[in-house]
């Protein structure tokens, strides 16, 4: 309820202009006009993925409240098939090329995201970013403290195996700041942890099927591993797969992040002990509020931070 009263009160607070002014000053009323057309929104995710699923059902969430106010956004999702950064790149072009009233990213590789994303700028094109972050100067809606993340899930991954033992890290995508920025924390964390040592580190480029079969090697080569870190929505699902079929259930510790069906089964079943969950429907959601209100003129945020939450079992049975 607190949670609708306030995004009520914000939407009225966008589709209205100020009716009075400072004596003496000038009408800043003037500085908000009305949407008088439809809008398009295109949103460029890393890859096509479950998890943005939650975050498109947001979007159209928001372009569902606006239409009842006279207002029609026309959401486009304009999704990789793999987290291929040539790819990504070149569909935001192309997306520049359409002239869309917002164009809200998820950057796969900064370096050259943010050159495109420039040039989208310099096109007059309203761009923000959402679930991993690409620069300053762009507004960014998400978990941007990912460090924080991989360190606290380090942490309680270094409790459930008694503070020793063997673990690995499946990493996701080289070039996505968010992966890295998680196991920068995970790194860090277990650094203060000097009977656990990681012995292996993967790319699975947020791919689940590679993902089970990278673990299903680590097991081979690990069979003391007692506990895996993934940094991703897919690759604790992929590793939880991985150890049930080894009959390592429970033995191997699992945590990642997200909380997607599989996800949230894998942990009642104990073969997932934890995840740190986004809120990623809010990424969606706060993506088209801002991109709407950026065309009535109104300014934004340039960091509207979403958090996360630490998942386990007893958050499921009580």
């Amino acid at each position: 309820m607190e949670r609708r009263l306030l995004t009520t009160t914000l939407l009225a607070g966008l589709l209205a202009a100020p009716a009075a002014h400072a004596a003496g000053g000038a009408d800043q009323s003037t500085l908000i006009h009305p949407i008088t057309k439809p809008l398009t929104v295109i949103f460029v995710p890393k890859v096509i993925h479950p998890w943005y699923e939650v975050v498109k059902a947001g979007s159209e969430f928001a372009a569902n409240e606006y239409k009842k106010q006279g207002i029609n956004v026309d959401v486009i999702w304009d999704q990789p098939p793999q987290a291929d950064v040539t790819d990504q790149n070149a569909r935001i072009e192309t997306d520049i090329t359409r002239h869309p009233d917002g164009l809200v990213v998820s950057c796969l590789d900064p370096a050259t995201n943010n050159q495109v994303l420039d040039e989208a700028v310099k096109a007059g094109v309203n761009v923000s970013t959402f679930n991993s972050y690409c620069a300053d100067r762009f507004p960014f809606v998400g978990q941007k403290d990912s460090y924080q993340d991989g360190y606290d899930l380090a942490e309680y991954l270094a409790k459930q195996i008694g503070d020793k033992g063997n673990v690995g890290i499946l990493s996701g995508s080289l070039t996505a700041q968010d992966h890295i920025r998680r196991i920068q924390g995970f790194k860090a964390a277990m650094a203060k942890h000097p009977d656990v040592k990681i012995v292996f580190e993967q790319p699975d480029n947020d791919d689940l099927d590679k993902a089970v079969q990278l673990t299903e090697n680590e097991l081979q080569a690990h069979p003391d591993l007692v506990g895996i870190f993934g940094c991703n929505a897919s690759n604790p699902i992929g590793a939880a797969r991985a150890v049930q079929n080894a009959g390592k259930a429970g033995k191997v510790k699992i945590v990642g992040l997200d909380d997607l069906p599989e996800t949230i089964q894998f942990i009642k079943d104990g073969v997932i002990t934890a995840t740190m969950a986004q809120r990623q429907w809010e990424q969606g959601y706060w993506s088209v509020v801002y991109a709407v209100a950026k065309n009535q003129g109104h300014t934004i945020p340039m960091d509207h931070e979403t958090g996360s939450r630490l998942i386990t079992k007893t958050d499921l049975t009580n």
